[in-house]
């Protein structure tokens, strides 16, 4: 059995480790447990780190299990929030746990007759059941609120200026959380729950629970909370989240995330959300920094961590995508991309429409550039950029005498135009 905290360890995934959880996780294989917010039908970037925890816990022999928080996603955990969040119905929530469970598939291993198989579990199901009465008889008389109240995710939410102080359903999480635990202890025989550095209060309080109803022992392990070497927060680009689900993040946008990581990030990263063993990631750090421009460390992380999540094809469409404006061959290499991937590229691109009917009649250049589109100001503009040999049409240069038609249509609805190397427009074709 591999030493899950060791490689961990050398990952720089590990931030607090109960003591005593090295030497039980030795012993035998064991179950943990990380839980995962269903308040999307999506997860994102943010998540991948309790991801590839519970990854690494089933490569070293172990068995995880997910948990997806039907139940405490219906109250909003209070950590490292200023405000609540909106609550979900339950066919909402049971949609966004089934579509967590195909993403959690990509990393998890749910099928066959493995002893240590995955495992989904969501909590509304043993919670819809419990009265508010059997509740605070049960579980609540066990913590007290002094105990609840010296957790940091209470008293950073109670002292901040920011804050409008926190509900009694928020308040409760902990408790909510800690019996989860306490539950899956029992009927699972799970031990360990894992989780971020900012849920380390909320784990605690279920070992307590385990140790005090369950009369046994459980251990928490966290990871430290990812951040940029910019200062900027991991995960996030200007349109918001970087999702698992393509439709919401497209796996050109996706693979453009990790490609632009810097130097320190991507050193950081390809030990975090990558199965590539100590020797791979040692070997490549040194290529890199022997040739930086090559930039070989961000290429190998966007390409893992893109085929993990989507697809080796998705991966290769992205690389495509990525070089396409380099190509040799811009305009048969172009037609094989997408729409959605064509726009990613030229995203910000201004685009001006022109309807078919006028481009099989044929549109001059001069055109093009000044009365149908407004790109350039004047059709002097335009006629001079022309003589001065500045203007392709996809990427081929032009002259005053050539016209649009339709065999220069892209996926039959764009044409590309350059005036020089810097000023890129788009004209649709309705």
């Amino acid at each position: 059995m591999k030493n899950f905290i060791e490689e961990l360890q050398w990952r720089g995934m590990i931030h607090d480790v109960m003591p005593g959880a090295e030497a039980h996780l030795m012993e035998q294989m064991r179950s943990a447990y990380v839980g995962f917010d269903p308040t999307a039908d999506s997860l994102h970037i943010g998540n991948l780190v309790p991801i590839m925890l519970l990854a690494h816990f089933q490569r070293c022999g172990h068995k995880p299990v997910a948990l997806v928080g039907g139940a405490t996603g219906m109250i909003g955990d209070p950590s490292g929030k200023s405000n609540e969040r909106n609550l979900l119905d339950e066919k909402t929530l049971r949609h966004n746990q089934e579509a967590i469970k195909v993403q959690l598939a990509h990393f998890l291993n749910f099928e066959g007759s493995s002893e240590n198989n995955a495992v989904l579990v969501n909590n509304y199901d043993w919670m819809k059941d419990f009265s508010f009465l059997e509740f605070i008889r049960d579980v609540g008389k066990h913590i007290t609120v002094n105990y609840m109240m010296a957790k940091d995710s209470v008293k950073n939410r109670i002292s901040s200026e920011a804050s409008e102080g926190m509900s009694f359903t928020e308040f409760t999480y902990q408790l909510v959380q800690g019996y989860d635990f306490l539950h899956l202890f029992k009927d699972n025989a799970c031990t360990i729950q894992m989780g971020g550095s900012d849920q380390w209060g909320n784990i605690t309080t279920g070992t307590e629970l385990i140790r005090r109803i369950g009369n046994g022992k459980g251990y928490a392990i966290t990871c430290p909370l990812i951040t940029k070497s910019d200062g900027s927060k991991f995960g996030k680009s200007e349109g918001g989240n970087i999702w698992l689900d393509s439709k919401r993040t497209s796996p050109y946008k996706f693979y453009q995330y990790w490609l632009n990581s810097s130097d320190e990030d991507a050193e950081k990263y390809i030990k975090i959300f990558t199965f590539l063993s100590t020797e791979d990631i040692v070997a490549l750090v040194n290529e890199h920094k022997e040739m930086p421009h090559l930039r070989l460390l961000q290429k190998r992380l966007a390409k893992e961590i893109t085929a993990m999540v989507h697809s080796e094809s998705e991966f290769e469409n992205a690389e495509k995508a990525s070089n396409i404006l380099f190509s040799k061959s811009f305009k048969t290499d172009i037609q094989t991309l997408d729409e959605v991937t064509f726009l990613d590229v030229f995203e910000g691109v201004p685009q001006t429409e022109i309807s078919k009917n006028e481009l099989i009649e044929g549109v001059d250049m001069i055109a093009a550039l000044a009365a149908k589109t407004n790109f350039l100001a004047s059709n002097s503009e335009a006629r001079r950029a022309l003589k001065e040999n500045s203007v392709a049409v996809n990427k081929v240069k032009v002259k005053e005498d050539y016209m649009l038609s339709e065999s220069d249509l892209i996926n039959d609805k764009y044409i590309l135009i350059n005036k020089g190397k810097r000023n890129t427009y788009i004209i649709k074709v309705l």
